[in-house]
C-alpha cells in the first residue's frame, strides 16, 4: 500500500508529490524572466542530495536546446571534514559528473576550500584562534561562509545575478524555520533575495517537505546518476543521523555545530560531544577513535589560562562586562603542543589530516611573531 502525504488540504502519493516538485523545477529553470545561472548548494546530506537528484530529472524532461542554462552542483570542503563523510561526498559527486557528462547535461560540478591563510589550523595552530565554541564560532564564516559566498559572487559578476538552489525545509528546525519565513518575497513567489548577497536569490524547491516525505522520495525513487542512495541511508544510520547544513550568511550560522546537525567538521569544539564520530564509532569503525580523543583533548585545552596569552592579538588587554579578563591566543608554546599531537594523531589514522603547505605557512607565522615579541622585548620595535 503507498504512502500518502497531507500537502495543506490535498493529500498525495510519494509519486504525485514527486512529479509535482519537479515541474515546479523544471518551471522555474524555464522562467522566461531571467536566465541566470543554478547554484545548488551539496553538502551530500539528504535534503541537498533530493534537491541534487530533482533537478537532475527536472532537466531530463526539458529538451536539450532549452537547457541554456548553467547549474552548479557546489560542495564546500572545510578541509577538516569527517573523513566518512568526505569519502561519501566525493563518491556522488564523481558520479554526478561523469553522468551529466553522458546525459550531455549543464552541470558543473565544483568544490570551494578556504585559503590556506584561512583554514582551520593555520588560524588556530598558526595564530592562535581558541577552538571554536558557542559565544565565539569563528570558523563557521572562514570556513563555510566566505568560500561559498565567493563562489556566488564570481558568477553573479559574470552574469549580473545567480539563483541559489538550497535543501531549506522550513520543518528542518525552528531556526530554519525564522530564516525561511525572513526572507523578501519577489515578485516571483518561488525566488527570495538574499539578506546579505546582493545579487543572489533563493529557490528552495523542497522548502514545504516533511523529512518522512524526504526520506520516503529518496527510497523509492534511483539516483539519476546511477544506483540508489542506500550509501547515503547507510551513513545516516551508521553516524546517528543529521549533516552540517549550507550556510551563506551568519543568521543561517546556528545551524552549524548543533545537535541536530551532526555531520560536519571532526574537529568541531562546538557541541559536547561529537555524535556522529561516536555514532561511527559504536557502528564498528574503531579507526575513527583517534580523531574524537584529539578533537576532546582540544575542546578541554581551550580554557587554560596557562595555555593562552594576556593580551589579544591586536596588543590589548581586555576584560568582559562582567569585569572578568578576556585572554588572548593561544601561547606558542600551545600551539607547538597541539601541532605534535595532530602529527601523532594523523600518524596513527593513518590519512593526512594538515597539509604540509600548512605546517610551513605556521612555522612562517609563528617565526613572525616570535620576532616581533622579541623586538618589543628589547625596545627596537
Amino acid at each position: 500500500m503507498n504512502k500518502i502525504f497531507q500537502v495543506g488540504d490535498e493529500h498525495h502519493s510519494i509519486e504525485e508529490l514527486w512529479e509535482r516538485v519537479i515541474w515546479d523545477i523544471r518551471s522555474e529553470y524555464l522562467s522566461p524572466a531571467q536566465d541566470f545561472p543554478w547554484i545548488i548548494g551539496f553538502s551530500g546530506g539528504k535534503d541537498s542530495t533530493l534537491v541534487a537528484h530533482l533537478a537532475f530529472e527536472a532537466l531530463l524532461t526539458i529538451p536539450p536546446s532549452q537547457r541554456t542554462r548553467p547549474v552548479h552542483v557546489v560542495s564546500n570542503d572545510t578541509l577538516v571534514e569527517s573523513p566518512f563523510v568526505m569519502l561519501h561526498l566525493n563518491k556522488v559527486c564523481k558520479k554526478i559528473a561523469a553522468s551529466a557528462n553522458d546525459l550531455g547535461l549543464p552541470v558543473v560540478v565544483a568544490r570551494t576550500q578556504p585559503p590556506l591563510d584561512k583554514t582551520f589550523w593555520t588560524l588556530l595552530i598558526g595564530k592562535g584562534y581558541p577552538s571554536p565554541n558557542q559565544s565565539m564560532r569563528w570558523c563557521t564564516d572562514r570556513l563555510k561562509i566566505m568560500p561559498t559566498s565567493a563562489y556566488i559572487k564570481n558568477n553573479i559578476s559574470e552574469f549580473g545575478a545567480a539563483i541559489v538552489v538550497l535543501g531549506v525545509r522550513r520543518l528542518e528546525s525552528s531556526t530554519r524555520q525564522r530564516v525561511v519565513d525572513g526572507y523578501k518575497n519577489q515578485a516571483n513567489s518561488r525566488l527570495h533575495e538574499h539578506s546579505e548577497l546582493k545579487g543572489a536569490y533563493i529557490y528552495r524547491p523542497i522548502v514545504d517537505l516533511s523529512t518522512d516525505e524526504v526520506w520516503e522520495a529518496l527510497g523509492t525513487f534511483d539516483a539519476p546518476w546511477g544506483g540508489s542512495h542506500s550509501d547515503l541511508f547507510t551513513l545516516y544510520r551508521e553516524a546517528e543521523g543529521g549533516e552540517c547544513p549550507v550556510v551563506l550568511s551568519s543568521e543561517e550560522a546556528p545551524g552549524c555545530g548543533t545537535p541536530n546537525s551532526r555531520f560536519g567538521c571532526w574537529t568541531c569544539t562546538v557541541v559536547e560531544k561529537d555524535k556522529s564520530l561516536q555514532g561511527y564509532v559504536d557502528s564498528g569503525h574503531h579507526r575513527y577513535l583517534p580523531l574524537i580523543r584529539f578533537r576532546d583533548w582540544l575542546r578541554t585545552n581551550r580554557n587554560d589560562p596557562a595555555k593562552r596569552q594576556v593580551l589579544r592579538r591586536n596588543g590589548r588587554l581586555t576584560f568582559g562586562t562582567d569585569g572578568r579578563h578576556i585572554p588572548g591566543p593561544f601561547t606558542v608554546k600551545a600551539r607547538m603542543e597541539i601541532l605534535e599531537r595532530l602529527l601523532e594523531t594523523q600518524r596513527v589514522f593513518g590519512e593526512t589530516l594538515i597539509s604540509m603547505d600548512e605546517i610551513d605557512l605556521i612555522h612562517q607565522i609563528w617565526a613572525e611573531e616570535l620576532r616581533q615579541q622579541r623586538g618589543v622585548a628589547d625596545g627596537t620595535h
